[in-house]
């Protein structure tokens, strides 16, 4: 009989941690998910019928055991690109990642040379 307590018991605390690490997923996501009705606001921030729309879903799919990348690509072929807050590194948007890094190369070679000529 303790057995089965214990097996009870056990059975329980895993439904328990697997709803809880559910839940965190849930809030790392909408976290990062844009509203597309309301102005620079995440999902998980909104009110909106969109947000409590597309809540939903990643409750549902979450709940079917789909991972985190799996509901983004869900969303973003659903939604587009913009839906994400951070874009994805691909080749359509390398020129976004790429050219911070560049100005900033080319600022300082800029700066390097005007400050060579003063002297």
């Amino acid at each position: 009989m303790k057995i089965l307590i214990s097996l009870i018991i056990i059975l329980l605390s895993l439904s328990l941690f697997a709803e809880k690490s559910n839940h965190q997923t849930f809030i790392e996501l909408t976290k990062n998910l844009r509203c597309m009705t309301c102005q620079n606001q995440s999902i998980h921030e909104s009110d909106a019928e969109f947000s409590l729309v597309i809540k939903k879903i990643v409750k549902d799919k979450l709940k079917q055991g789909e991972s985190k990348e799996d509901i983004e690509d869900f969303l973003v072929q659903r939604y587009g690109e913009y839906i994400l807050f951070e874009p994805m590194f691909n080749y359509k948007n390398l020129f976004l990642w790429v050219s911070p890094f560049f100005i900033l190369i080319l600022s300082g070679f800029i700066l390097f040379i005007n400050l060579k000529r003063n002297r």
